[in-house]
């Protein structure tokens, strides 16, 4: 893909413009039929989720079961499911030394995406987040990678503090997203970090870049509460796919143990989704 695809730059455009002002929600396919489905609902914009992905492929969400090359065949996947931009869940960038994440990233922006995220969590327990400096050497390289294509394609940086269990995850995330808008990132994310004053403090200490919030469950602030707090983004990450696990399973697990169908009365109907998806 290259800025003289038309379509391309105009995706591009659009995503940049939803983060301008107001707050809309970015949800998260698995899937080429998921995508289409959430197209159809009116959502103006998807991004990829790396364990929804995992998951279906019945994997578990780490980067050695689900490689590189795996994961940029399913972006481009959806990113040709619909005419909506994509942001790209591209995990840690799939290396740890800034140069090889550049490479990376110039084949992720390559499949058409219209965004990416790239995040500061190295995998290994014993160290979970990457040293600050070498973090937002990553971060600065991927934004040049990005910059090579003459495409501003969105780039978000994510913290993993709160994920990896750091001990002060919203001050230590807080200062960390800070370095990483320095260091050229478009968009920041501090996945875990739920409470509304520590929401606050971060997007007032980027400002005026935009922040991504995610919510993955009924306990998640509802979205105009998260627009009060000067959020422009909300994600679901995995939290649609595994809720359409969560249907499967309880209507499997009562086939297999109770010999019932009771869980196949909450199934889409097969008239409305031949039609979604003949459409």
């Amino acid at each position: 893909m290259d800025a003289s695809d038309a379509a391309w730059p105009v995706a591009v455009a659009e995503f940049r413009a939803l983060h301008r002002e107001g707050c809309f929600v970015l949800p998260n396919p698995w899937d080429p039929g998921s995508a289409k489905f959430l197209r159809q609902l009116g959502f103006r914009a998807l991004a990829s989720t790396s364990a929804g992905f995992a998951f279906g492929r019945g994997l578990p969400d780490r980067v050695d079961a689900v490689p590189r090359d795996m994961m940029l065949g399913h972006i481009r996947e959806l990113v040709t499911a619909t005419d909506l931009p994509v942001s790209a869940d591209f995990q840690a960038g799939y290396a740890d030394e800034p140069e090889e994440v550049a490479a990376n990233v110039a084949l992720c922006v390559g499949t058409g995406v219209a965004g990416l995220s790239v995040e500061d969590a190295t995998g290994d327990p014993a160290a979970p987040l990457y040293e600050e400096a070498l973090a937002v050497e990553r971060i600065r390289a991927a934004r040049a990678a990005i910059d090579g294509y003459g495409v501003p394609v969105v780039l978000t940086a994510r913290c993993e503090a709160a994920l990896v269990g750091h001990p002060d995850a919203a001050r230590f995330a807080t200062d960390r997203l800070v370095a990483y808008a320095e260091a050229g990132a478009d968009c920041l994310f501090a996945p875990g970090v739920q409470d509304p004053a520590d929401i606050t403090a971060i997007v007032r200490a980027v400002a005026p870049r935009p922040v991504n919030v995610i919510a993955s469950s009924s306990t998640a602030l509802p979205v105009a509460r998260l627009a009060e707090l000067g959020v422009r983004r909300v994600s679901v990450g995995s939290a649609l796919a595994r809720a359409a696990w969560g249907a499967f399973a309880r209507a499997a697990r009562g086939i297999a143990e109770d010999g019932t169908f009771d869980g196949l009365d909450g199934a889409a109907s097969f008239a409305d989704l031949d039609r979604i998806f003949g459409g």
